[in-house]
């Protein structure tokens, strides 16, 4: 399956009757019934699928997956969602995913929704998380809610998606309006996704859809229709057919068996990744402990006192790229609950063109993303927007910008479910029986049957992960004091290193790249390079700061190490055992293109979320949602290819096929 691109990413169009109810340009039909939106969502998808009841009979920590093509205003998971308000008990679980190639601009979704009080409240707060929606996975959390927004083609989405579905929303424009949403290979996805005795509902009776519908394994009748539609369908998969049929994956990127009793799991790091780790399973109804060496969170590399969003993007779809684009606006609405202008800032990223190649490369990538994320700037509006003179453009990211690391951490960890144990420090794991053991010298610290390394580089220092090829990275940073000339800046700056507006009063500028040094003190030699960096940036802002004139020896700085990895994706998912899998997959040397049938050695319950590098801002809080789907079983929010690009087994493989040591 291809990866969907994003060059022909286009906002819904629409036009408004008298009434205020939206109509879609593009496909000349309307996203809701004239007659009642709510009640036809009710009579056609809510009652046919039988939601009430099937709610009601979860259990805690049990969840309910529902897919649907077409989420248009958002209508319909609002209303399932208030639906599940109403009937399930306390502590189970909603995943609603919706695929949406159009999506709606914030301020038309607003206009919209307006017009159903009844589901205020679900509207906004889904509202107040609907920001930077781009092309790809769009996970948003509300609760013990999900939703996962496919932002593309739904038959490239759907093919990515890692989900069983238990109820279907086939809601696409009519098949007459919108042929593609009802077409063969699509039925198929549905089949794939489903799992078994799921059931659908759809408001075309079309004959052509209840063959297709019927051809794939479901078995479909027609029911009474809303409003002036005479009949719509109602189905169910049939028994014999199993769930996830055709699957995406291969034995070594499969899902461990899941883990669903004692959901109790011990995290190993509170920095950025081990705190979204521990909020992500918490949020599943995970009861987590968090074992951190030092007396607080975030005390090493995101401790720093800001974090740049930086989208290091490609123009060709890479894994990484689109890793980043999902990872991005995963990060933003995480922020949306902070205190702006002191945990965070959305005051734009500007990514200077400070040479003839990079304006060439900024050039492609300006025409393969959408303005709303991206765009290209001249030299001018570049001025404008940071207030400080650059003598260049560049590319400017218009809801990027900076946030406090240490602030974002104590957001994901200070929650119900989540126990914090300072000056615990693991040097051992051992397993016990159905339990992973964490000892230091003195003996065992914690235990529980599922254990995640979230410690960045030090991840090594455990037998079980000493595989990894992680690299560290010396990086510093320079603070230095606002002057009233310099609180000018109105932008995020950069370019070969960043500088930021100030934080409490103090600009941040660096980080400074050394795979060599491992002093953890900060060097003169790294605060003279960022202050050089910072006159190639903006001689101005320079000056503005009185950079030139203050002792390096009285500069304050702060030294932090990186992990990365060779491909530079992070690495996240369940580990395997490296002996077991080169001797049961030793074929894969003579031919890559085997598939042994044989399940992959799982170190069972041992799960990693690492090597985030310089990105950890933006991919970390969503690799905790990688990596709680991982242990639980829950839909993936992202593509199964970028799943499986950041997956800890890719370099089991590449050792296996390029037969390297």
């Amino acid at each position: 399956m291809p990866a969907p691109t994003n060059a022909d990413f286009q906002h819904a169009e629409l036009d408004w009757d008298e009434n205020g109810q939206p109509q879609s340009r593009r496909y000349g039909d309307v996203y809701f019934s004239r007659l009642s939106g709510i009640e036809e969502t009710d009579h056609v998808f809510i009652r046919p699928n039988r939601l009430d009841a099937r709610f009601a009979a979860l259990q805690p920590r049990e969840r309910l997956v529902i897919g649907e093509t077409g989420f248009g205003t958002g209508l319909n998971f609002l209303c399932a969602w208030q639906e599940f308000e109403r009937h399930a008990p306390a502590g189970a679980l909603l995943h609603f995913i919706s695929v949406e190639k159009h999506p709606l601009t914030a301020g038309d979704l607003h206009r919209a929704l307006s017009l159903w009080p009844a589901v205020g409240p679900q509207a906004t707060a889904l509202l107040a998380q609907y920001v930077a929606i781009n092309p790809g996975f769009q996970q948003l959390r509300f609760g013990s809610v999900t939703l996962t927004l496919l932002v593309g083609d739904a038959l490239e989405t759907l093919g990515q998606l890692d989900a069983q579905v238990d109820a279907w929303f086939l809601d696409g424009f009519a098949p007459s309006k919108n042929p593609d949403m009802w077409q063969p290979p699509l039925f198929e996805q549905l089949a794939r996704l489903s799992a078994p005795a799921a059931t659908l509902a759809t408001f075309t009776s079309a004959g052509a859809v209840r063959r297709g519908l019927q051809a794939v394994g479901f078995e479909v009748e027609r029911i009474p229709g809303f409003g002036h539609k005479r009949e719509s369908l109602r189905g169910i998969l049939r028994a014999d057919l199993g769930a996830l049929r055709g699957t995406l994956t291969k034995p070594w990127f499969a899902r461990p068996k899941p883990r669903l009793t004692p959901r109790k799991a011990l995290v190993i790091g509170a920095g950025l990744a081990g705190c979204a780790s521990a909020a992500s399973l918490a949020a599943r109804g995970w009861d987590v402990t968090v074992l951190e060496r030092h007396a607080e969170i975030a005390a090493e590399a995101s401790g720093n006192p800001q974090g740049v969003l930086y989208l290091k993007l490609s123009a060709h779809a890479t894994a990484l790229s689109r890793l980043v684009v999902s990872a991005f606006g995963h990060t933003r609405r995480l922020l949306q609950g902070l205190e702006r202008g002191r945990d965070w800032d959305d005051c734009g990223v500007l990514q200077l063109a400070y040479d003839d190649k990079e304006a060439a490369r900024q050039s492609e990538l300006a025409e393969a993303f959408p303005a709303s994320l991206v765009r290209q700037i001249d030299c001018a509006e570049a001025e404008r927007l940071a207030g400080v003179a650059l003598g260049r453009g560049g590319l400017y990211f218009p809801e990027a910008g900076w946030a406090h690391p240490p602030a974002v951490c104590r957001a994901l960890v200070e929650q119900p479910g989540i126990t914090l144990l300072y000056h615990h420090e693991p040097v051992e794991l051992r397993r016990q029986g159905d339990t992973w053991q964490a000892i230091d010298g003195t003996g065992v610290l914690a235990e529980a049957p599922v254990v995640v390394i979230a410690g960045a580089a030090e991840a090594a220092r455990f037998s079980q992960a000493a595989w990894l090829p992680l690299k560290r990275i010396r990086g510093q940073i320079t603070a230095l004091p606002a002057t009233e000339r310099s609180t000018a800046l109105g932008t995020v700056l950069c370019a070969k290193g960043y500088v930021a507006p100030p934080r409490d009063g103090v600009h941040t500028l660096g980080a400074s790249f050394n795979f060599a040094a491992t002093d953890p003190a900060p060097s003169d030699a790294e605060h003279h390079s960022n202050l050089a960096m910072l006159e190639e940036i903006s001689a101005e802002l320079s000056d503005r700061l009185e950079a030139a004139g203050r002792p390096v020896a009285e500069l304050e700085g702060r030294v932090a190490f990186r992990c990365t990895s060779p491909d530079y994706l992070p690495i996240v998912g369940p580990l395997a055992d490296p002996q077991q899998f080169a001797s049961l997959y030793a074929i894969l040397g003579k031919d890559a293109r085997q598939v042994p049938d044989v399940p992959c050695p799982w170190q069972d319950g041992l799960y990693i979320n690492t090597a985030h590098g310089s990105r950890g801002m933006i991919t970390a809080p969503l690799s905790g949602e990688l990596l709680a789907a991982w242990i639980d079983g829950s839909p993936l929010p992202l593509p199964r290819d970028i799943a499986d690009a950041c997956h800890p087994n890719r370099f089991l493989l590449r050792k296996l096929i390029r037969r390297s040591e």
